[in-house]
């Protein structure tokens, strides 16, 4: 199983290495040397999160049809392919935006919309998987594997493209983003070589269909897994609405070259990977909602310091915001994906997990665009980019706030009583075997 979890986390690694260039790098250079809204930069990174409610469907469609006697193996394959399509293709997008909008921006739509297919695709997929090849037992080490993978992938790809980008230049961004694509895509096929045994599709055809009616009534039916939904997309909203502003904040508000500000990614990582293991150590001995709050309050104070920052125009208490925001993001991360397979029931397995996932995804979608749009307006209003991008991240920390207030009426054994009149509840300690 060791070496099946490696597997599951190189797939992880290699999707969140795509994620970098994009909602980090591109962003900065975007907002700052190309001098485009917020707002657009803001709908294009979002872009790919309107897909998000196919992943219900790729979820339950795979559950029932596999592919040659494969049910993940080829959805994940597919979902990578187009992530990468997407990253060689953003930058080129970008470049001829700034030449020509209309045509630049069917360009972009096709560039971000191929790399959202592929990421709704391809995480509701090896999600999935990672289900079905651990036991219960299993599966916290085994998505704590991944996790970790991933948030090493983040922060070498963070320090290979600031290496790969200095100094600046459109050939180079280019060139960047070339090579972190091919080396997704390398490591991602490697860990799909014999991950999943080929079975009889003989009889899937007569499994349950999940419809928009079977997953609203799966998550309404049940008065926690409502909260925990609400609570979910509220927190998201708040850690992730940060993505597309706070590279360009850095070289708004501290005038940093693009190198500098893509180090930011890094640093953030490393400490999310610190809490992320802290975590794992903690959860054998302190409840998840414990966890998920401390996760919580520390990135609250990590969005007031960022925003403390601007006011007060000082690098340090900026960093020392980034560095609390990574820890805080860490905590939570690990706490949160626990609760949430904690509330997902055996019988449905693929149509949870998707819901979840379409949660992340819309959270994404709302963060960018609510960052973006406000931004904007308030850059308009105040004439102050600086103070505009510190009313974001304050607001960001007001929802920080409201997530904790919902968290505190989420209960897990409730949910249990609760499903348990209509299914079977699987448990899944996650991450506790880090």
């Amino acid at each position: 199983m060791y070496l099946k979890r490696l597997q599951l986390g190189l797939i992880h690694l290699a999707v969140a290495m795509t994620l970098v260039p994009i909602n980090s790098t591109l962003n900065r250079v975007m907002i700052k040397e190309l001098a485009f809204s917020a707002t657009l930069v803001a709908i294009l990174a979002s872009l790919p999160y309107l897909f998000s409610p196919i992943q219900v469907f790729i979820g339950s469609f795979s559950d029932r049809h596999p592919v040659l006697g494969w049910h993940r193996t080829p959805y994940i394959a597919l979902g990578l392919l187009f992530c990468v399509l997407g990253v060689v293709l953003s930058p080129l997008a970008a470049f001829v935006l700034a030449e020509n909008f209309w045509i630049g921006l069917l360009f972009g739509l096709i560039a971000f919309g191929a790399w959202g297919m592929g990421f709704n695709f391809a995480t509701v997929s090896y999600f999935s998987l990672a289900t079905d090849l651990s036991s219960e037992k299993e599966r916290g080490g085994t998505i704590s594997v991944m996790f970790f993978m991933m948030i090493i992938g983040i922060i070498s790809t963070s320090l290979l493209i600031s290496r790969l980008v200095t100094p600046y230049s459109p050939e180079a961004l280019v060139r960047s983003f070339w090579i972190v694509g091919i080396v997704a895509l390398v490591l991602g096929m490697t860990g799909l070589i014999k991950l999943e045994k080929r079975t009889s599709t003989a009889g899937v055809e007569s499994e349950e269909r999940y419809t928009w009616r079977v997953l609203a009534d799966s998550i309404l039916e049940n008065k926690q897994a409502t909260t925990f939904f609400v609570y979910l997309i509220i927190l998201l909203i708040a850690l992730l609405g940060q993505d597309i502003l706070l590279e360009p904040f850095g070289g708004e508000a501290f005038g940093m070259a693009v190198q500098e500000t893509t180090r930011i990614t890094s640093i953030w990582g490393a400490f999310m990977l610190v809490a992320l293991l802290a975590a794992g150590f903690l959860e054998r001995r302190i409840s998840k909602r414990t966890i998920a709050f401390w996760g919580g309050g520390v990135a609250l104070f990590g969005f007031v310091f960022i925003a403390s920052s601007g006011i007060l125009m000082s690098t340090t208490v900026f960093y020392t915001g980034v560095i609390l925001l990574g820890t805080g993001t860490g905590l939570s991360t690990v706490s949160n994906l626990s609760l949430m397979l904690d509330m997902t029931t055996a019988s449905k397995i693929g149509l949870f997990i998707g819901a979840w996932g379409m949660a992340n995804a819309a959270s994404r979608l709302i963060g960018a665009l609510l960052s973006g749009v406000v931004r904007d307006v308030l850059t308009q209003v105040m004439q102050n980019p600086v103070l505009a991008y510190v009313s974001v991240f304050s607001i960001l920390a007001l929802l920080l706030f409201i997530s904790l207030i919902f968290l505190r009426r989420i209960d897990v054994s409730a949910f249990r009583r609760e499903a348990e009149s209509t299914t079977v509840m699987e448990r899944a300690a996650l991450a506790s075997d880090v």
